[in-house]
């Protein structure tokens, strides 16, 4: 198909109008809260839970240790294949697993929901590897599970090890995740897995209680996410720490219609424990200040007809479904439209054939792509074809007459 570029310094006359008032650029004005340079973390990102899109990064793309962030992963994976009620038994693996820990003893039961809250309130290490077990079959299947869904997510550098984050190595390469794909993997957490109420639930709830399924052991679980009760409009979010990794954290933060979602990887290490709330608030800040949602594009479009080679009609026409739709943009951040269609085509043409796109783009990528079509059929220009209409025509002619 022979596809005429109509971008705003390219059109016709005639198409000038439409680019105008339906695409233009659009250019923002500009907010008062500056870049976040000085962060202390080795990664960090900040990131549009809207569309995915990366608000700031630094050095978003290198793989580091992610420690206990790990265990959104667990927990997302937990609720998708498993049953809050399903009753989950503590191995000699699970009972042997290092600080920070529920200590749970060999053969003791527990919910599966109960553990859950465990996992990421507290953080216990063994309450994660006897989940991953009950929901795996074992920590490797379950870390196959997890590796696979980072996949289905769009990570391509992470590599799970362990499902409680501890450090560790396979064929697959060290436990790590870069930061831009930690904060991926919480936007799926939260705003696209069928669970992500669930998860959201978990990991705001500041305190919880439960007991061995025989009743003889109570836990009490906190939740060390400090945000929570000291940033408005914290909901949710994961702490990490080891040795290797150093601090760490994945959270989200909503106000309004603006929800914005931040990773943190080697952010500072003991006893600098307050480092990733210092960097957590700056990105934040700055992205609840320096981005606004605008209406791109428009609801009402109108084509010119394209030309149709030997079809029995010589033009057809062109329609599409695009309209405005909102997209977070930011301090002098340019978006652009291209209108993309046939110049001509050949019969015969069918009802719905895409013809051409609407794309919006921001710094060269795709944000959004509308798709223009035809709305009716056009047969090919035969003899037969010709007799025919002229059938019609005469029917329809006879008709007329018949009615007056």
């Amino acid at each position: 198909m022979n596809l005429r570029k109509r971008i705003l310094k390219q059109v016709t006359a005639g198409i000038l109008s439409l680019v105008l008032a339906g695409c233009p650029v659009f250019l923002l004005p500009v907010y008062s809260a500056e870049v976040p340079e000085a962060l202390y973390s080795a990664g960090a990102v900040l990131m549009d839970a809207d569309s995915g899109r990366v608000l700031y990064g630094k050095n978003e793309s290198e793989p580091y240790a992610m420690a206990s962030t790990t265990k959104i992963m667990t927990c997302i994976l937990a609720l998708e294949l498993g049953e809050p009620e399903q009753i989950v038994t503590f191995s000699k693996t699970a009972a042997s697993m290092p600080d920070v820990q529920m200590n749970a003893k060999e053969g003791e039961q527990y919910y599966l929901k109960d553990l859950l809250y465990s996992t990421m309130l507290e953080s216990h290490n063994d309450s994660a590897v006897a989940v991953a077990e009950a929901i795996g079959g074992s920590v490797e299947g379950f870390t196959n599970l997890m590796d696979r869904k980072a996949e289905a997510i769009g990570c391509r550098q992470t590599n799970f090890v362990t499902p409680n984050g501890l450090d560790g190595t396979d064929e697959g390469g060290e436990h790590v995740a870069t930061a831009e794909e930690l904060a991926l993997i919480l936007r799926y957490c939260i705003s696209i897995s069928s669970k992500a109420g669930e998860f959201i639930k978990i990991t705001g709830t500041p305190a919880y209680e439960f007991q061995e399924l025989n009743g003889k052991r109570y836990v009490t679980c906190n939740n060390h996410n400090a945000l929570l009760t000291s940033y408005d409009g914290a909901f949710t979010g994961k702490t990490g720490f080891t040795g290797k990794a150093g601090y760490c954290y994945t959270g989200a933060a909503k106000r309004e219609d603006k929800t914005m979602i931040i990773a943190l990887l080697g952010a500072g290490w003991y006893p600098n424990k307050s480092l990733k709330w210092k960097d957590a608030r700056k990105l934040l800040d700055y992205g609840f200040e320096n981005f606004e949602y605008q209406q791109l594009g428009k609801d009402e479009w109108h084509f010119e007809e394209i030309p149709v080679i030997d079809g029995m009609e010589k033009t057809v026409e062109i329609t599409t479904d695009a309209k405005t739709f909102p997209y977070l943009l930011g301090k002098g951040e340019l978006a652009q439209c291209k209108v993309e269609y046939a110049e001509q085509l050949q019969a015969p043409v069918e009802k719905n054939m895409v013809v051409g796109t609407i794309t919006y783009e921001l710094k060269g990528v795709i944000i959004e792509q509308f798709q223009i079509y035809t709305t009716e059929d056009v047969e090919k220009s035969t003899f037969w074809n010709r007799v025919k209409k002229w059938l019609r025509s005469i029917q329809d002619f006879v008709g007329i007459l018949i009615n007056k």
